[in-house]
């Protein structure tokens, strides 16, 4: 079993930054890869970015391309997202996920998710 729990989410103004922790734990030896998902109200869930646990090569959602970089610390079992240049409409609650058995750009792939940690761009 692993478990993932998010952290760092708030109230940001459009414009600003802000960065999203995911602390992994549990049996992480067998993380293949992780991803941030993203989910608004009355919308479905969004692929925000994925890394790889093992080799660090990620991929971004068409939305935050360019203004997003995740990261991992493999010795501390974090993996982190660093979101520029926010947007209203980046206003959603932000989900880690572990997958053990592949990388993907579907919420169906990963099996162990955390709670969410809320993001609202507003000013």
């Amino acid at each position: 079993q692993v478990q993932v729990v998010e952290s760092g989410g708030g109230l940001v103004q459009p414009g600003g930054s802000l960065r999203l922790s995911c602390a992994a734990s549990g049996r992480t030896v067998s993380i293949f890869g992780l991803g941030w998902f993203r989910q608004a109200p009355g919308k479905e869930r969004e692929f925000v970015a994925r890394i790889s646990w093992r080799t660090g090569s990620t991929d971004y959602g068409d939305s935050v391309k360019g203004r997003s970089t995740i990261s991992r610390d493999k010795a501390d079992n974090m993996v982190y997202l660093q979101m520029n240049n926010m947007k209203p409409e980046d206003t959603a609650t932000y989900y880690c996920a572990a997958s053990s058995a592949g990388i993907s750009s579907y919420p169906g792939a990963y099996k162990y998710w955390g709670q969410g940690t809320q993001v609202t761009v507003s000013s």
